[in-house]
């Protein structure tokens, strides 16, 4: 049978049981086992040890270590009334600004993923702050759920990135190098999110919530001393980690400290809301655990019916110029990221296609930032969207619906990866600039 004819089974497969209400993980497991079962020669026997494996695979990281302690930070700032006085000292700051504080997810999730280096962190965390005190003023749902699935992806984009670690190791790179060539591309895209949300507010006002009286200076700085707190928290996060004092866990675990630290300083941390926000924290990660378990095994099949590689190498067999090329990896890799988590995506193609993009002239610094601005895509593209799932059980909403709010930020991602491409020295200047050009 042919891959085209496979994967459509799979997807199918797929479809049929999230409507019919199947969990999350349970579906990639299940569609995993069937594809395992029908398509490979694997004895029986071996099927349990590939789910075993993928699920000890898929969890056992110190570098995962980060995405619950993040999430614990995010829920005590929730239940802890933190986030109030945050979204109470900005707004007298965007109370001119078109959409408002339909920004704050943006900006949120930009320094946050900065830290994080986990879109699924970036995007549960912010969401958990941002998103019930923009329904409580009145903000658009659809536009808050929108902004929040594609701007969690900014933390696979803005270093650190685990994303990026893999990449840079399957293309022999300097990781330094494309650290810092993530830094420019993710300020655009922060830009193009932002250039949306302002845009829509001015043509749709009912939106947004009317702007608050003006206020004077003093007014704003008086209001914005709650940011304080919160604000050193997150500056002394980015500096340790910049600074390379500490790993992304080690920050998760400081932020953790930090935020516990200034709930108890502020007198609004209790027994109840320390209990609740654990218990709260514990079941979104085992959520996300399970998700990624499921993933995982789905990963594994694919590789053993070789769909990801027999498709990479169908198109280097069609010899494309070099942006005719680049046109078509665009599909394969939006196509791939449909039933594949992104290093998944990375790690089954790289052998095939990165010998085409060094044959096509392309600098491998620049591709690895226009892969995982791909990858970005494919966190929000049913039905294996990660972010659209996160959303998903944080909110109740259909999947479905999470993508189509989502879907004029996804051209904002097209957008940026058109100008990466036209221009790419909007990725390859800061890293030629830091570092001096490679010999």
């Amino acid at each position: 049978m042919s891959v085209v004819a496979i994967g459509g089974f799979l997807l199918l497969v797929m479809a049929i049981l999230l409507t019919g209400g199947v969990w999350i993980a349970m579906t990639l497991a299940i569609v995993g086992w069937v594809g395992m079962a029908v398509f490979t020669n694997i004895p029986p026997g071996v099927w349990g040890k590939n789910l075993f494996s993928a699920m000890w695979e898929s969890s056992a990281s110190w570098e995962l270590a980060a995405l619950p302690l993040f999430i614990w930070m995010g829920e005590i700032l929730f239940r802890t009334r933190l986030s109030d006085q945050m979204f109470e000292g900005l707004a007298p700051w965007l109370n001119r600004v078109p959409g408002r504080l339909m920004h704050t997810t943006i900006l949120g999730c930009g320094i946050f993923g900065s830290v994080s280096g986990s879109s699924a962190a970036t995007c549960a965390t912010i969401a958990k702050v941002a998103l019930p005190e923009l329904m409580r003023r009145g903000y658009n749902e659809r536009l808050a759920l929108g902004s929040l699935a594609t701007a969690g992806t900014l933390g696979i984009l803005i270093p650190p990135s685990i994303t990026m670690v893999v990449y840079a190791v399957a293309a022999d790179a300097s990781i330094i190098r494309v650290f810092l060539a993530g830094f420019l591309p993710g300020l655009l895209l922060m830009v193009l999110f932002s250039g949306y949300i302002g845009w829509r507010a001015l043509r749709h006002p009912e939106e947004v919530p009317p702007p608050e009286p003006p206020s004077s200076l003093a007014e704003k700085l008086r209001r914005s001393g709650s940011l304080i707190p919160c604000a050193l928290l997150i500056l002394f996060i980015v500096w340790v980690l910049i600074a390379g004092w500490a790993t992304a866990t080690e920050c998760a675990a400081y932020g953790v400290l930090g935020s516990l630290g200034i709930a108890a300083w502020s007198r609004m941390l209790t027994v109840e809301n320390f209990l609740s926000s654990l218990m709260s924290a514990t079941r979104v990660s085992c959520m996300i655990m399970f998700i990624l378990a499921g993933a995982a095994f789905l990963t594994k099949t694919m590789a053993f019916t070789g769909i990801p590689r027999e498709l990479a190498e169908w198109v280097n067999g069609l010899g494309l110029s070099p942006y005719s090329l680049i046109a078509m990896l665009s599909v394969l890799y939006i196509i791939l990221g449909t039933a594949l988590d992104g290093i998944s995506m990375i790690v089954l193609t790289s052998a095939v296609v990165l010998p085409m993009i060094q044959k096509a002239g392309f600098d491998l610094v620049w591709f690895g930032i226009f892969v995982v601005l791909l990858v970005e895509i494919a966190e929000v593209t049913p039905p294996v969207g990660f972010n659209l799932f996160v959303l998903q059980n944080m909110t109740g909403k259909d999947s479905n619906t999470i993508a189509r709010a989502a879907l004029p930020f996804f051209g904002c991602l097209l957008i940026c990866i058109a100008i990466i491409t036209v221009f790419p020295q909007t990725v390859t200047w800061f890293p030629d600039y830091v570092m001096g050009r490679p010999q």
